[in-house]
């Protein structure tokens, strides 16, 4: 991959490695943004699960024997594996209903080098056994899941935190220890512009139509279209958090950010509206503000906030500084994203179906980077059928990345002339 931020995430599949993972060559991607299968990373082929409200077994078919690691996490009751990359080809919808102490679970690649499936419980329950049996009698490899009903405080004692890699890559580190050295040149002064595809891995996002209109599929083909939108004038550096179907939580994309001295973020989203409340469609634009704008506004960010839960990543906050020079940067910084974000709207609104709303806020965890103006688009609602016509659509796509494009050469033009004014 081109884009130097696949590198961040490089130590992180270090540790994988140091517990005898195998690691493999990123996946190439498919139309989608689906990985297509390459043939040096072992093939899961189906998934099921049997048993009842007391012990429930999962059961993964492998082409080829992997190692894994299984632990629990709490609040929401959780089951993680983490092994080896795996190109997974299951069937379609698989994973949505549960069974037993399973109510669902979720997969993808969470590293370069590292997959993970996650396991929601209907309640607490400990890991019996994890194992895994050779191929015999005709059956494949065999990747086997036993779960017991416990009590909480049962539950609680089975947690081994230490014991579990964590998705938290020392940025400098990980540069250092991957990077190639380079012949000295000048330095790309160009103002950078971060792209930020929601979700990935085991982290979906919003779907409809079973796994046919997936959240981090459609946000990824976007962001990749609307890098390439951005990079044909030659006037900006992009950096993508992700430029495949890999997981990053929600910090290490606000790291990226503040790490490249980012001009500009852009969160790229797709929202939903949960059963039975309603219709809603069209484009919005949130920037941050510790009040949200409306219930809905809040609703969402609770909703993408839990991002790193949903994959299987425990939250920690966040050291908070109190320094007054912070804080007079994050009022300026608020004071830029707002103003993109009209930008945004006016571009936006003369090609795009905006939302009646199309201006709202809250505190969304992925802009609050202090220094970086950042605003995250939701493209639209994978909820609604005119809304998920236009996701899938090459040619509403480059249009809409077209006026996103515009506004953000429009807002930064004036900011790059004000500052060299010296106002």
């Amino acid at each position: 991959m081109a884009s130097r931020t696949n590198h961040l995430v490089l130590l992180g599949s270090a540790l994988l490695c140091a517990a005898a993972f195998t690691c493999g060559q990123l996946p190439a991607l498919a139309a989608e943004g689906q990985p297509v299968a390459v043939s040096n990373f072992p093939i899961a082929s189906d998934a099921r699960l049997a048993g009842d409200a007391r012990q429930t077994r999962f059961v993964l078919d492998l082409d080829k024997p992997i190692q894994h690691r299984a632990f629990t996490l709490a609040d929401p009751y959780r089951v993680v594996i983490d092994i080896p990359q795996v190109s997974f080809q299951l069937p379609a919808g698989v994973g949505i209903a549960g069974r037993g102490l399973i109510r669902a679970f979720r997969y993808g690649l969470v590293m370069p080098g590292g997959s993970r499936i996650v396991f929601d419980l209907t309640g607490p329950a400990k890991i019996a056994n994890s194992y895994l049996l050779e191929a015999a009698n005709g059956q494949p490899p065999r990747l086997v899941l036993e779960l017991a009903e416990v009590d909480r405080t049962a539950f609680l004692q089975s947690l081994t935190p230490d014991a579990r890699p964590e998705l938290r890559p020392a940025m400098a580190d990980a540069n250092a220890a991957v990077a190639p050295a380079k012949p000295a040149g000048p330095p790309d002064t160009r103002p950078v512009i971060v792209i930020d595809p929601g979700h990935g891995g085991p982290d979906n996002g919003t779907q409809a139509g079973g796994s046919e209109f997936m959240e981090k599929n459609l946000v990824l083909t976007f962001g990749l279209a609307l890098r390439d939108r951005i990079q044909k004038s030659g006037k900006y550096r992009v950096v993508m958090t992700r430029d495949d179907d890999t997981f990053v939580p929600l910090d290490e994309r606000v790291r990226v950010a503040r790490s490249q001295s980012a001009a500009l973020m852009v969160s790229i989203h797709a929202d939903a509206l949960p059963r039975g409340e309603g219709d809603a469609r069209g484009a919005t634009i949130y920037t941050l503000s510790e009040k949200a704008s409306d219930s809905e506004a809040e609703r969402l960010a609770e909703a993408e906030n839990r991002s790193d839960a949903i994959a299987g990543v425990s939250i920690s906050a966040e050291p908070v500084v109190a320094d007054i020079l912070i804080d007079l940067a994050q009022r300026e910084t608020r004071t830029f994203s707002n103003r993109f974000a009209r930008i945004l709207m006016g571009e936006m609104k003369t090609t795009v179906r905006m939302h009646k709303h199309p201006l709202k806020s809250a505190g969304f965890r992925v802009l609050k980077a202090p220094d970086v103006p950042s605003v995250l688009v939701e493209l639209g609602y994978v909820s609604n059928k005119g809304d998920r016509e236009h996701l899938v659509s090459e040619s509403w796509r480059n249009r809409t990345a077209g006026a996103m494009a515009q506004a953000i050469d429009a807002f930064l033009a004036k900011r790059l002339a004000t500052a060299g004014s010296g106002d």
